[in-house]
């Protein structure tokens, strides 16, 4: 009987030490860190184009992102040559994979367009004959939406800024006073927060396809997306190497809103720096407020008045990445030159501005007029004393092209004609973009509410 007991007893220990064993193995591959982490991805790829010249890059563009991203643990949709039908279809899976995702990045490779500041992608069907036609194209501001259901990082990439046939059809039809709203290349597009927003080069500019395997952007995101740094030095490094490569004359558009440090090389890491112990209550409570003062006007000296005023509060780390971004910038754009008939900026003189806000809600109407003046290619405008409501100030420069980015930033004055009826003196920014010609110019600011500016030559 003993002995019975005790070969039952050795059976069942055994089978103990078996199922810990398993168990052991099951958690070993089933609960790690990074499995509690979801991170989705929609790849796009559109070469294949029926009514215009065949692209030769995106299939293979596509499918080597998709690669890499599977290798950093994304589940990958991926799809090449999607018509129109194929890619609502797609959007819609890739929406509903988001809704349970930590990270969710879209990648898409083909032509796209922007018509009155809306950025559109063009399925391998596409006709362009007017402009009805665009409602079978596929908004990008639908696919932020989508990216925005996320948990945690939210990741845009356009590599969609090829020298595009398609709207040259629809100037034609729009005529050419309406004509001027169809421009080149994509229009700028802010990351909201927790975002982060690249396309293959500034807005408004085009892209190269690229002779290789690659388009020049995507040799530089498969190249870099594997590398153990956090995201936002991945981006930034990616954006270098497309300007050195092209010979400094492509530079992607980066736009980040992220708080702490987020890693892909491993389990999604976020790191948000608390306010120290020691600041006063009273203090960070206005923290949020200037930082979206600042964050709207946009510039280097906004950002380091707020590390100045709230260096330990919530916003000061997300302020000092934004100052590095834009000094880096700077500091890889190539210098504009000189007119070589007169050796200044072909637009430098006074210039009449005129701004015109129409009605918005409960917002009333707006308008102003200024004077700026241009020198060496740098626009200035500037309305009333600094510090005084009312005040306010648009800079920028002005490329060779006739093409700028204005960046505007003032004090309120009557709240009846001010977003969310602020008090005089409350401060906001926006940024412009604009075209010029030899003596005229328009321009579109970009946030917030509709405003048009037009530009004449003194």
């Amino acid at each position: 009987m003993n002995n019975l007991l005790g070969m039952r007893s050795g059976v069942e220990m055994q089978t103990f030490w078996k199922v810990c064993l398993l168990l052991l193995f099951a958690c070993a591959l089933g609960c790690s860190p990074a499995s509690a982490e979801r991170r989705v991805a929609l790849v796009i790829g559109n070469g294949a184009y029926s009514h215009k010249a065949r692209l030769t890059n995106p299939e293979n563009d596509a499918a080597d992102v998709a690669a890499a991203l599977k290798r950093t643990n994304f589940e990958v949709i991926l799809a090449n040559n999607l018509g129109q039908l194929e890619m609502q279809d797609a959007a819609i899976r890739f929406s509903r994979a988001a809704r349970n995702a930590d990270v969710a990045l879209f990648c898409y490779s083909g032509h796209a367009m922007q018509f009155n500041g809306v950025n559109y992608l063009m399925p391998i069907d596409a006709k362009l004959d007017d402009e009805a036609d665009l409602k079978r194209f596929t908004r990008v501001d639908d696919i932020m939406n989508d990216l925005q259901q996320a948990k945690n990082l939210r990741i845009l990439v356009l590599d969609s800024c090829r020298d595009n046939p398609f709207p040259e059809a629809l100037k034609r039809s729009l005529g050419p006073t309406r004509g001027a709203s169809v421009r080149q290349g994509l229009s700028k597009m802010d990351a909201p927060l927790g975002t982060i927003v690249s396309f293959s080069t500034q807005a408004g500019q085009t892209a190269d396809d690229g002779t290789g395997r690659n388009s020049p952007y995507t040799a530089a995101f498969v190249r870099r997306i594997e590398e153990p740094k956090e995201i936002g030095e991945v981006f930034r490094d990616i954006s270098a190497d497309v300007y050195e490569t092209s010979g400094r004359s492509q530079l992607p558009e980066l736009s980040l809103s992220i708080i702490g440090k987020f890693y892909l090389n491993g389990p999604v890491s976020i790191t948000v720096t608390p306010p120290a112990q020691s600041a006063p209550a009273n203090l960070c409570s206005a923290a949020e407020t200037h930082w979206k003062a600042a964050d709207v006007i946009g510039t280097v000296t906004a950002y380091e008045d707020h590390v100045a005023r709230f260096p330990t509060c919530a916003f000061s780390n997300l302020a000092r990445a934004r100052i590095d971004g834009l000094k880096q910038k700077a500091a890889l754009a190539p210098p504009l030159p000189s007119d070589p008939k007169t050796g200044t900026g072909k637009f430098d003189g006074e210039w009449d501005v005129k701004i015109l806000c129409p009605q918005t809600g409960n917002v009333g109407a707006y308008s102003k007029f200024m004077i700026a003046a241009v020198k060496d290619s740098t626009f200035h405008a500037e309305e009333l004393t600094r510090g005084t409501p009312g005040w306010l100030a648009i800079d920028g420069k002005i490329g060779t092209d006739g093409k700028a980015t204005l960046v505007a930033k003032g004090l309120t004055a009557s709240p009846a004609a001010t977003l969310g009826h602020a008090k005089a003196g409350s401060p906001y920014g926006y940024t412009v973009t604009a075209q010029f010609d030899g003596s005229s110019g328009a321009g579109k600011r970009n946030e917030n509410r509709l405003c048009n500016l037009s530009f004449a030559r003194r």
